[in-house]
């Protein structure tokens, strides 16, 4: 769901300053639309409801009625129409931030909701972004199969179909990048990101669960392939790669989905640096560029992604758990168990494997 942070106060240079001081609203996810729906119960469509990663699309070969509402879109204009009577017309600064498909939902509403507030009359507020987990790609699947469910579907595929179905809005900055009928390029958040005008910090796994799930890669706790093993590596390098001019971002190579919803997001790290640290200092350029055009502060870093190349090679990464005992693994027991073989990757980086698996477990 979206979770929307209006601050009244200044930042604090306290930890988790970055998320103290606010009022906040939490916004259950019911539409299933990525938050960019505006299809009434009323309007009549044709199509086979099929739920894909908690959204839905449609198969326009199978007739349906019109007994479902997609209104994502038209759910936070009101929202945000309520709050501006709850104390959110005194505010500096109003944060959008979301997870999963609340992340994607933020891409594609903040600069909607910052137009909103401007038409309102409230110029005054500063609205920012915070995309959790919502950094999708279209890639190519590790292995291609017919769209018929929920896991089957590509991902490109999916958004294609749910958008007709939604009736999806998307930001006119990023429609007009795209042919008629090519809207669904922009639920994609390297191919949105470059139009939008509010700033967004992208907080993104570099071994997202999710995206290896619409991938097509299943890990069951059975060793994978090596071309599965191969598949994994370069996602994070593909993921790694879109987020290289991407201004404010974390992106830890690990193997998870969701962070600001975790409980151990304050424990996460890239580079020594927190997530809470992060955002702290992201506060700080956006409040000090806007007051006299300086650029993000030295020893203040924003743009932090994870460089190390495999899944849960930073020692900070949540706790795995093996599916089947229930036991934690360490980074080392984790490769093992997923059938990494620690003689063969050392042989390819040149490396003896004693220092490979010290690497490994300092996370460089």
């Amino acid at each position: 769901g979206l979770i929307f942070f209006s601050r009244v106060t200044p930042s604090s240079p306290r930890r988790n300053a970055a998320l103290t001081q606010l009022f906040y609203r939490f916004i259950p996810y019911c539409s299933s639309d990525v938050w960019s729906g505006a299809s009434s119960k009323s309007e009549k469509r044709e199509g086979k409801v099929l739920p894909w990663a908690g959204n839905s699309f449609v198969d326009n070969e199978v007739s349906v009625s019109d007994e479902y509402a997609f209104m994502g879109a038209l759910i936070i204009q009101e929202v945000i129409k309520e709050l501006v009577g709850k104390g959110l017309s005194t505010a500096k600064v109003l944060l959008l931030a979301g997870s999963s498909a609340g992340g994607t939902g933020v891409l594609l509403n903040v600069d909607r909701v910052a137009e909103q507030l401007e038409e309102m009359g409230y110029q005054g507020i500063q609205v920012r972004g915070l995309a959790d987990s919502g950094w999708f790609l279209d890639n190519k699947q590790y292995r291609r199969t017919d769209c018929i469910d929920t896991i089957t579907c590509a991902p490109t595929e999916a958004i294609r179909r749910g958008i007709r179905y939604w009736n999806g809005i998307v930001p006119e900055r990023c429609k007009l990048q795209f042919k008629e009928g090519e809207e669904w390029n922009c639920f994609f958040g390297y191919k949105i990101y470059p139009t939008l005008r509010c700033p967004v910090f992208v907080v993104q796994w570099l071994f997202d669960e999710a995206q290896l799930t619409v991938d097509n890669v299943h890990l069951t706790g059975q060793p994978v392939q090596e071309g599965q093993w191969l598949y994994i590596q370069n996602l994070g390098r593909e993921l790694r790669n879109t987020l290289k001019d991407v201004t404010a971002s974390f992106a830890p190579a690990c193997l998870s989905h969701e962070i600001i919803t975790r409980n151990h997001w304050t424990d996460i790290q890239v580079k020594g640096t927190s997530l809470p640290r992060a955002l702290h200092c992201w506060d700080r350029s956006l409040h000090e560029s806007n007051k006299n055009g300086k650029a993000p502060l030295k020893g203040c870093p924003i743009h932090l992604i994870d460089s190390c190349p495999w899944p849960h090679c930073n020692p900070s990464c949540p706790t795995i758990r093996d599916q089947f005992t229930g036991q934690e693994m360490n980074v080392i027991q984790f490769l093992m168990h997923m059938g990494f073989d620690v003689q063969k990757m050392a042989q390819q980086q040149g490396l003896e494997p004693s220092k490979l698996l010290g690497m490994l477990s300092s996370g460089n």
